[in-house]
């Protein structure tokens, strides 16, 4: 059996594959949907709340820079042990497919406001509107995966206590980030969230990680067997 775990290895070995599966399944979901139900009739579910919170352009940075604290935390989290790494991937995408579900059955839809003023987090927060559509918006992914990068390290000892605290905060600040950037609606947030404890705890608790596992080490033995395999013949010549 193969070492999957590269000593000192920034992602290691058994992670790759869980890890691009996450962001191809995430890729397919939105924006397969996006283009699929473009022309359906949306839903918008702003309420009274939706409509009394303010507008406030600088939480765009938080909206963007949200990336990479999504790119750290997963990786972190793929750190923790080939199990947990597995387990995590197989709830990320099981909300994917829960996303897909709601996204065709409940399309959704909200009216962004005109923005006006000047300065560089209007600029930014015109440009999101200009890229983004307002489509598939219950449940937030935004939120979704931001509270995603929390759980996943929640408990976790190997992961300092401040960090696991700055996860939890900035988690949160990203869904306040949705509201006062009119991206996303309340019942957003919480739908998030809901879907990320509910599909995280199966994979925690239920062996359907299994599934995931053995395609993941299927492909791990057919590209680096093969790689391997590769890189001894050319020792050899």
């Amino acid at each position: 059996m193969q070492n999957k775990q590269k000593k000192n290895a920034w992602i290691p070995s058994y992670a790759v594959f869980p890890l691009l599966s996450c962001v191809t399944v995430n890729c397919i979901v939105y924006f397969g949907i996006a283009k699929l139900a473009g022309e359906w009739k949306h839903y918008d579910l702003t309420l009274p709340f939706d409509r009394a919170v303010p507008l406030v352009p600088g939480f765009v940075s938080v909206y963007l820079g949200c990336y990479l604290f999504w790119i750290i935390n997963y990786i972190l989290i793929a750190r923790q042990g080939e199990e947990h790494c597995i387990r995590f991937a197989t709830a990320d995408m099981m909300s994917r497919l829960v996303c897909c579900v709601f996204f065709l059955v409940l399309p959704t839809t909200n009216v962004r406001p005109a923005l006006e003023g000047e300065g560089i987090w209007v600029t930014l927060l015109q440009a999101v509107y200009n890229m983004d559509a307002p489509v598939n918006l219950f449940p937030s992914i935004h939120c979704l995966v931001s509270w995603f990068c929390f759980i996943g390290i929640r408990g976790r000892k190997s992961v300092p206590k401040a960090y696991r605290v700055f996860s939890c905060l900035f988690a949160l600040l990203v869904c306040v980030s949705t509201q006062v950037t009119k991206q996303h609606y309340i019942v957003d947030v919480f739908g998030g969230i809901a879907i990320a404890e509910i599909t995280y705890y199966i994979a925690f608790h239920t062996n359907i990680y299994r599934l995931s596992k053995k395609v993941f080490d299927r492909l791990y033995e057919m590209f680096f067997s093969r790689r391997k395999s590769a890189c001894g013949k050319e020792s050899e010549v």
